[in-house]
């Protein structure tokens, strides 16, 4: 199972991203996968995550209505769709994939990640 996430860069507080994690060498229907962030210095955190076969998602207060997790199963991709961003949302993020129950949001709960891709946020 390979994670391959992609769509981080540099923008304004304010502004928007939107990250997606495609996942493949799988199947991921009856799966979970979700977004963690990790700025320097700090642990691994929790984002949001989404069910892939119902949709269903869950957020960490701190995104709640700014971002919005979604998924296209056909394609096994998550995405991240941030707005409203704020400098503290400056991070490296990953996403994984988990076969807990749910909702997993802790790290140990994730048995693949993908690789980070950076977001920085500007004051």
């Amino acid at each position: 199972v390979q994670l391959q996430a992609s769509g981080g860069g540099l923008v304004q507080a304010g502004g928007s991203l939107r990250l997606s994690c495609a996942a493949s060498g799988g199947t991921f229907s009856r799966h979970v996968m979700g977004w963690f962030r990790q700025a320097p210095r700090k642990e691994r955190e929790f984002v949001a995550v989404i069910n892939m076969s119902g949709g269903k998602a869950y957020y960490a207060d701190s995104v709640k209505g700014r971002f919005t997790i979604s998924r296209d199963s056909a394609k096994n991709t998550v995405y991240l769709q941030m707005n409203s961003l704020k400098p503290e949302d400056t991070a490296a993020y990953f996403c994984g994939l988990s076969n807990s129950e749910w909702a997993p949001t802790r790290r140990s709960e994730y048995v693949y990640w993908g690789q980070g891709t950076q977001v920085t946020v500007s004051s």
